[in-house]
This record gives structure tokens, sequence and C-alpha cells, in this order.
């Protein structure tokens, strides 16, 4: 029986073979390390550190690390103070790798949630470290902590034993309760940089003996998005698709992470900024069948839309994570494209991403995303549609026609009584209301000359009879003392009474109020602001900047606000209303 070399029994994935032992093995967080130096150099040590980040970034490795630099002492016994130079490793060292060091207990709150395992814990504060100098707690996941595990904890946080250090793990910093947050010294670990990963990459397969293609790593860089665990796990991945001893290519890592072509993707987007919808469709159902996932490519597109707007405001001076002749290509792009333009393709793809990713058929979702793009070009870019909407701001309305004078046969001020007689019936009416004069609410007198005054001046305890007025009376006469009018289609038949009796109250004087059925007298206040909006909008649309905005949004509706003054717009209908 063959057995396997001793070799391959032992290998150990990249993530855990190259795991950082000494803060300098770290990379992207300098600021961390300069932190903690300038912290131990001053012998200002926190007790408690909450190490926040996105998966894969570092968290436990670095509370390790973090644990090893408060207990450290060289095995010369010349350092035995708290020391970020973990180089060459001291007596306790090796024990914390291991997490079997007795002073440094480590603990998953993912899996020990419950106020029992903290009591657990605390209840061991109290004693002494056996060997180091401090004694260390652990606690990764923190965040899923119970709320009755937080609050047990809080009061040893707040007073804890001069010997004891706390730190936390989490990658979820919001779920942790302020009261505990407060009582800690937080550090958060930036993402990598793609650029600082491919290095770290390079120099992995150069000690491996493997070979990658820098595209190849910069693919990888990119998918594992700052995170180097998951960039570690990508690149073991790739080193097994070399076949003997040749490189592996982008092209091979590209297909190995189901990635689209970077150039193949700037195609689509070039193609459907052209408007040729045919070819851009026969574009990314190639792309598909070459094993291209949809959200990967509407996720690729978005990236090139970002990049292109990026080229369009910094030009030349920018810095892309792309080839030369992609560069190229971006600023070729942006040079046809206003920002309101990339701006609002943007938009576009960003919804049709939350599109592709819910669609029971990714693909066809994915296509409808592209049409909508080849569609977007053909509108006038959104800065045009501002300064046509500017210009229509300035579209005046014509004023409104003066009433028509009254008809030759309606009366005069000349038939007017001197003084209140008795009334007599209207021609098809019911008698005209005369109220006697009473005791006058004030002693002031009002005048009102026109049906406009008259409602314009009515409290809002009158809303019914405002409306009325403005709804139903169609003057024929109106002056002081006497109104005449032909009530409109619906009109209430104690309209007349209810307006002599609001007159002689607010001007404190005795007025005639007749309705006349046979008269024909001018449109009702109502009708007038119908037809003035009739009218205004006939010249609105007549206008030649709203017809060129329609040639530009056909089928677009342009709507013109605020163009009456307040007092004119209807507030309430009480047509339905029983008298």
């Amino acid at each position: 029986m063959n057995e396997k070399p001793d070799s391959q029994m032992q290998y150990q994935v990249l993530a855990r073979k190259y795991r950082p032992l000494t803060f300098e093995d770290m990379i992207g967080q300098e600021a961390m390390v300069r932190t903690l130096t300038n912290a131990f150099a001053t012998q200002r040590v926190a007790h408690a550190f909450m190490l926040t980040g996105v998966r894969g970034i570092g968290k436990t490795t670095t509370a390790r690390l973090l644990a090893r630099a408060l207990i450290y002492e060289s095995k010369d016994g010349k350092q035995n103070t708290p020391s970020v130079k973990l180089d060459p490793p001291g007596i306790h060292c090796e024990l914390v790798n291991n997490s079997s060091h007795m002073d440094v207990m480590e603990m998953d709150a993912a899996s020990r949630t419950g106020v029992g395992d903290i009591r657990e814990i605390l209840d061991s504060v109290r004693y002494a470290p056996v060997s180091a100098r401090y004694k260390i707690y652990i606690i990764d996941e923190v965040h899923m902590l119970s709320s009755q595990a937080f609050n047990a904890l809080l009061k040893t946080l707040e007073e804890p034993p001069a010997h004891a250090k706390f730190i936390f793990a989490t990658t979820e910093i919001r779920k942790i309760p302020i009261t505990v947050l407060s009582r800690c010294q937080r550090f958060d670990l930036r993402r990598v940089d793609a650029s600082e990963l491919v290095d770290h990459l390079a120099g992995i397969c150069k000690k491996e003996g493997a070979k990658i293609a820098k595209d190849g790593l910069a693919l990888i860089a990119r998918a594992a998005e700052g995170s180097v665990r998951d960039g570690l796990s990508l690149l073991d991945q790739a080193i097994v698709q070399a076949e003997e001893d040749a490189e592996v290519s982008a092209e091979q890592v590209r297909t190995m992470l189901g990635l689209a072509d970077r150039g193949r993707v700037l195609d689509v987007f070039a193609l459907a900024l052209k408007g040729d919808s045919k070819a851009a469709l026969n574009e990314i159902r190639s792309q598909y069948h070459d094993g291209v996932d949809p959200i990967v490519l509407i996720r690729d597109v978005l990236e090139i839309c970002h990049e292109i707007s990026r080229a369009k405001t910094l030009g030349e001076d920018g810095e892309f994570d792309a080839s030369p002749e992609q560069i190229s290509r971006f600023h070729a792009l942006a040079a046809k494209l206003s920002m309101g333009q990339i701006t609002n393709l943007w938009q576009i793809l960003l919804k049709s991403y939350e599109d592709v990713r819910t669609a029971p058929d990714p693909l066809a979702a994915a296509e409808m995303a592209l049409l909508r793009l080849c569609v977007a070009l053909e509108l006038p870019p959104p800065e045009l549609a501002a300064q046509i909407l500017a210009g229509l701001r300035d579209v005046k309305t014509p004023p409104p026609q003066k009433p028509n004078p009254a008809p030759a046969s309606a009366p005069t001020s000349a038939s007017v009584p001197a003084a209140p007689q008795a009334p007599t019936r209207a021609q098809g009416g019911e008698q005209p209301a005369l109220i006697p004069q009473a005791a006058p609410v004030s002693t002031a007198s009002v005048d009102i000359d026109n049906l406009s005054e008259l409602v314009a001046g009515m409290p809002k305890n009158e809303t019914r009879l405002q409306y009325d007025i403005r709804q139903y009376v169609r003057p024929v006469l109106f002056e002081m003392g006497k109104i005449v009018f032909e009530p409109g289609p619906g009109a209430p038949s104690n309209l007349a009474s209810r307006m002599s009796h609001y007159l002689q109250e607010r001007t404190n004087k005795g007025w005639m109020v007749s309705p006349d059925e046979q008269a024909r007298g001018e449109p009702s206040l109502i009708e007038q602001q119908r037809q003035q909006l009739k009218k205004r909008g006939q010249y609105e649309q007549a206008h030649p900047l709203v017809i060129k905005a329609k040639a530009l949004f056909p089928g677009a509706d342009i709507e013109f606000r605020d163009r009456l003054p307040a007092s004119n717009v209807i507030e309430a209908d009480f047509s339905k209303d029983e008298d």
C-alpha cells in the first residue's frame, strides 16, 4: 500500500501557513501599530480593546498578536515590558500562537452567547495570572453575546482588576452596546488596498514556487475585496490551475472566479452607449455561454461606469487600477458623455443590479438592463433638460382679461332706491332677501365694490358660503346695498338670504340680494378661474421653449406650478353637501 508523502499529509492552506507572526508581517494596518507602539512606550495601556473590520481582515490574528505584545518577555530577560517588537519570539509566544497559554483565554461568542458563559470568565478574573504579566481574555464575534451577557460584563469592564485585559473582535460594530464600546480602545482594521494585496500575493507565490500572471493576481485581489484571508484562499485555488510548470494565466484565473473579461465588459458598455442593442445583447449572451455570471457582469459594468466618472472628473491626473489600454478607453468614453449622463447611467445600473440579483432569470434581467442603457443615451443629457426647465420658469402668463361690462338691460345705480323698500319678486326666482337694519356688529363701515373683494374678505368660519358664492353666483349687478345675480346650476335656494345676512353683518348696512334666473350674468369666480387656466395653458403650450422640450422628450407632460395666486385656489368642495 502506497502512502502519501509526509509533506502532503502535513499540508497547510496558505491562509494558515502565512498568518502573521509579528506586527511587521501585517499589511495595511500601520495606524494601529503606531498607536500601540506609542501607548506601550508611554505606559498608557488600555484595559480593553475592540477590533473591528470585515471578514478575513485579520481580527483574530491581531488579537493574538496583541495578547503576545501585552505579556511579552524576551528569553534572554532583557525585555520585560509590553512591546510590539515580537521578534525574536518571547517565552510566552509559542503557547499563545497555539492557543494553549493558561493566562490567555479565547472564547467564541458565536457558540457561547449566554450570561452563564460570561460569568465563568468573570469568576476567574479576580484570580491573578499564573505565569504571565496579565490575564488576557479574547472574545471573538463579541456582537453575538446576549443583552444579559453584555450587562454582566459591564461592571468588570468599568472597574477591571489591574492584572486583567480584554480583547474583543467583531464584524458588526453597530451591534455592540454603546456602554461596552465606550469602555474599550477601538481599532478599525481597514481593508487592504488591491495594490498592496497583489504585492503580498506575489511574495507568497515566490516562496511557494508558484507562477501566476500579475494580471491574474490583480483579479484575485479585486475579488478578495480587501480581505487578506479571502485573497489567500483564492490564491490557493489558483495555484492548482497550473499545468506542470506553466504559468497560470489571467484568463485561467478569470474562468476560475467566474469573472468577465474587463476588456469585453468595456465592449458591452461601449456598444450600449452607441445604442447598438443587437450587438450588446449578442456580446452579453456570448459572455454568459463562456461562464460569466450575469450578476457579476452587471457589477463589472457598474465598476466601469464608476471608472468613467473618475476619468471625467479627474482627467489625466486620475489613478486607475487598469491597463494603459483600458485607461485610454475610460477617457475616450468619458469625453463622449456629460457628468449628468454618467450619473443617470449609474442609477440605471444600480437599480438593474438589484433586479438581476432577485430576478428568476438573471440573464434576461441583465439583457433588459443593457437595453435600458441603450435607450437612456437617446434622450438629451440632463444638463440640457435643466437649461430648458430654467427657461420655462421665465414663461410669463398673460394677464387675465377684465370681466365683460354688465348688459345694457341690467339695472343701474339710478334704479336703486334711496332707502330699503318692500321687496318685489324677481322673475323666476325667490323673493329678494332684504334684512332690516339691526343692531350693528361694529361701528365701522366697510365698503365692498365687487364679488372678488367680498370673497377675499370672508373669515374661515364662512368657508361654505364662500365656496357657494364662488361656484354659483354669476353677477349681473354689484353695488353697495344691492346685488343681482344669475344663479348657476345647482345653486342652493337660500343662497341670496345667506349672502344678505352676511353682508349686513359685515358692512353694518342693509343689502338687497336678488337672484334672477332670466338674466345673463358674468361667469362665476370659479368659471373665470377655469377660463383663465385654459387660456394660460394654451399660451404656455404654444411657447417655443415648451415646443422644444416636447420635441426632446416625446410623450412628456410639462406642468407649470404656482402660476395662480393662493387666493384663487379652491380649498373645499361642498357641491355634494345638502343645503
